[in-house]
């Protein structure tokens, strides 16, 4: 029944459009968190080995296995989006893949194979290499989440500002500066906003669930725990989401100037206006091209966009209707991600009162702890919120101002589109949903103890001596080896918690 209406209500492109911000919407939220995870782990073990204290350490394994959850369901999730380029955006792929093929092509070659590298040493060397080593294998991992995010967001921001490409007479996009595409007019922008806001999310969920430790009566033995949590999760809050803010600033003025119909989208202007009002709320009209409801204040919006009272914003009546992006997805998006972001900012500064009164950590402070736990899942929405408007905010273009939606697509009829839409709702709420699942039940064990292991025991293995003697072919003639012996696991090697 919902396949039928799928095909009768919407065409092949619509469902295409869906299918492709299904995928993304559940791709974008693990490789963000995993970022933030594999550098606040990295500080994490640092702090480790400078303090020596094991509830750094019990911190960190609890974490890690988190992380290789999430890590996990991010790999997948991307396979598959890559995959709906050839499937359904074959003319896109077509038209922009001299540009584009190559950008993701560096990320594979100098991102995926690093992090692939010391994944392992990360999830499993923990005492079966030094400890230097295994710290030198997290900050590797992490330092390969920050170079993946800087190819992605290279090639989503030639996307959205594309330069330093000529279109050949066979109407396919050639290079013809490397630089110049690379470091196109949004990208030091949009990776400054993107990465921050990965670190802003895990923070946010790490001092969520520390808040819960320090007043959970189930998890009073991971009250210390609760504190590391929280008290990492503060300083982020206090420092970086105001930070945020001020590189989201420049990020819009930056959108203003090369992408100003989706800046129009955003505020609601469908007039040229001065001294721009900020429209709290309204319902925006796209056929009528007007708002409904406004609830707005004078100039605050060109002050922002322009610094000044009476700076001018165009209009979205500027643009004939087709070039315009769906006003209303853009224009409240965008109030959702702003209004998480000032949440943020107001727990920062809640947090800085706690923080000179003593009281962050007391199991009194009620208030100030179910703030934090309910500010566990925002990040997530804010990081949706504006990836809707940069996406939807680009449209009807692909690449903007060159390749449009229409025309990038596969020649594919709409029950097909629709097939695949419906399986991949169907795996992926299964896929992911005993992901999260174990995820959340990780989060409900709490951290376990710890006990460092003895340097002699860096480099052993948990193969038993009667084991190793079988692989390598020795009967031991002498009959010291047993069968129990042989089939008994060593109980002195710490494998890290993931055995």
């Amino acid at each position: 029944m919902f396949a039928t209406f799928m095909i009768d209500q919407l065409d092949a492109l619509t469902l295409a459009r869906i299918q492709f911000a299904f995928v993304v919407s559940f791709h974008i939220v693990f490789p963000a968190f995993s970022i933030g995870l594999a550098s606040w782990l990295t500080v994490l073990e640092f702090r480790w080995l400078r303090t020596g204290n094991p509830v750094f350490a019990e911190v960190y394994k609890h974490w890690v296995k988190i992380f290789a959850v999430v890590f996990g369901m991010g790999v997948v999730s991307g396979v598959v989006m890559s995959y709906q380029f050839g499937t359904n955006w074959a003319v896109f792929s077509d038209k922009a893949g001299n540009v584009l093929g190559p950008l993701l092509a560096y990320e594979v070659l100098t991102a995926f194979f690093l992090e692939a590298s010391f994944l392992g040493i990360m999830l499993f060397g923990w005492g079966r290499v030094s400890k230097r080593m295994h710290f030198v294998a997290t900050a590797t991992v992490a330092i390969g989440t920050l170079i993946s995010g800087f190819w992605i967001l290279a090639a989503n921001s030639f996307m959205q500002t594309p330069q330093g490409f000529m279109v050949g007479a066979d109407g396919l996009l050639y290079p013809t500066n490397w630089l110049e595409i690379i470091f196109n007019p949004s990208f030091p922008y949009r990776y400054a906003h993107m990465m921050t806001a990965a670190f802003l999310t895990t923070a946010f969920v790490v001092g969520g669930i520390g808040a819960y430790y320090l007043q959970s009566k189930k998890h009073i033995e991971h009250r210390k725990h609760g504190r590391v949590m929280l008290g990492m999760a503060m300083i982020m809050a206090i420092f970086v989401a105001p930070a945020q803010v001020l590189i989201g600033d420049e990020h819009g003025l930056n959108t203003l100037e090369h992408q100003p119909a989706k800046v129009a989208a955003m505020e609601g202007i469908w007039e040229d206006e001065r001294g721009a009002a900020l429209r709290l709320f309204a319902i925006p009209d796209q056929e009528n091209q007007t708002n409904k409801y406004e609830v707005k204040i004078p100039y605050v919006t060109g002050l922002i966009l322009t610094h000044s009272l009476d700076g001018e914003v165009k209009g979205l009546k500027n643009w004939a209707t087709e070039d315009q992006p769906h006003v209303i997805i853009v224009f409240w998006a965008f109030r959702i991600m702003v209004a998480i972001g000032m949440l943020m900012v107001l727990v920062g500064l809640f947090s800085v009162y706690k923080y000179f009164k003593k009281q962050q950590f007391s199991p009194d402070s009620k208030l100030f702890h179910r703030a934090w736990m309910m500010m566990t899942p925002l990040g997530f929405i804010a990081l949706l919120a504006g990836w809707f408007v940069t996406e939807t905010g680009r449209q009807p273009w692909t690449v903007y101002g060159v390749i449009r939606t229409a025309e990038s697509m596969s020649p594919l009829a709409a029950q097909q589109v629709a097939t695949t839409l419906i399986g991949f709702i169907i795996v992926y709420t299964f896929v992911f949903g005993a992901g999260s699942f174990y995820i959340l039940r990780l989060i409900g064990q709490g951290p376990k103890p710890y006990t460092d292991p003895a340097e002699d025991n860096f480099y052993e293995h948990s193969v038993t001596e009667g084991q190793g003697r079988t692989l390598s072919g020795d009967n031991d003639p002498a009959g010291h080896t047993t069968k129990q012996d042989i089939d008994t696991p060593a109980d002195d090697i710490d494998d890290g918690g993931l055995r």
